[in-house]
């Protein structure tokens, strides 16, 4: 293994916090405890608030959820855990390798992990010319349209706080890693509207994390064509939200006649190579 590689395991490992050590999870009001157990909880929060203290619980840590991203780590920067960013990371020499041209793009990236490790792996490769581009709303998830997308019906991830992560943060947490740099573009906003009229012409590696039907579906039929011939489609939560995003790519795969073979990476995310036949990844 190279210096590179060593230096991207290692990444890894700090983004989604593969270090072995329990996570504590605050302990949040459950709506369905009597008044008086609310109450209580409420009297303890506030008690322990003053003092500077918080009500937690332990979840020790599990190699094995952690590998495969089956857990969210309360401190990490990524939760797709390491099988997706080792995959990411091997997508991304791949094209540096064949030199497929464009930009690597993520449509939804949360507190920036997975574009932290794209960046990283531009600068351990010393690929000097392509930006990374990370679209979000930098507010969570949109709530659903159901005009435009019936099929995300009963989804409820935009009232999900922990999902609501800031653009300062994001640059924070590239900035921790000495990655915030020209390269990183950010293109805040709902993908319906930012990226249509995004200013990137040719797109090496498109990874969609939106989870819903419509935040998929907006990133492919306004990036899709972008993407060069042998550059890669990563669909993150294609195996965790299947009517959503599993329809989504299944949709647009079947309206634009692809037939590039779907290839799993660790149960959950999946990846395609436009234009298949071009040769497997590095």
């Amino acid at each position: 293994m190279d210096v590179a590689d060593r230096y991207l395991d290692q990444m890894i490992r700090a983004l989604c916090r593969f270090d072995g050590v329990d996570d504590f999870i605050p302990i949040a009001p459950d709506p369905r405890r009597s008044p008086l157990k609310a109450a209580a909880h409420r009297a303890i929060t506030v008690l322990l608030a003053a003092g500077g203290l918080e009500l937690v619980r332990r979840r020790p840590f599990d190699a094995e959820t952690r590998r495969l991203g089956r857990d969210w780590p309360v401190h990490a920067d990524t939760m797709i855990g390491v099988r997706r960013l080792e995959n990411l990371r091997d997508l991304v020499r791949t094209v540096i390798r064949e030199a497929v041209r464009g930009d690597l793009v993520e449509t939804g990236v949360w507190r920036g992990g997975a574009s932290i490790l794209m960046t990283a792996a531009l600068e351990a490769y010393g690929d000097q010319d392509r930006r990374v581009w990370c679209a979000d709303s930098f507010a969570g998830l949109p709530p659903p349209d159901l005009d435009r997308y019936p099929q995300d019906i009963g989804m409820v991830w935009h009232a999900m706080a922990p999902l609501q992560v800031s653009l300062e943060e994001v640059k924070r947490n590239f900035a921790r890693y000495d990655l915030l740099g020209e390269r990183v573009r950010f293109l805040p906003g709902w993908f319906k509207d930012t990226l249509p009229g995004a200013p990137v012409e040719h797109i090496a590696l498109l990874r969609l994390d939106g989870d819903l039907y419509a935040s998929t579906m907006d990133a492919l039929t306004a990036l899709y064509d972008r993407v060069s011939p042998g550059g890669f489609v990563i669909a993150d939560d294609y195996g965790i939200v299947e009517d959503t995003c599993r329809r989504a790519v299944d949709d647009f795969r079947a309206a634009r006649g692809i037939v590039a073979p779907l290839q799993d990476i660790d149960g959950w995310g999946v990846f395609w190579r436009k234009d298949d036949g071009s040769a497997e990844p590095a």
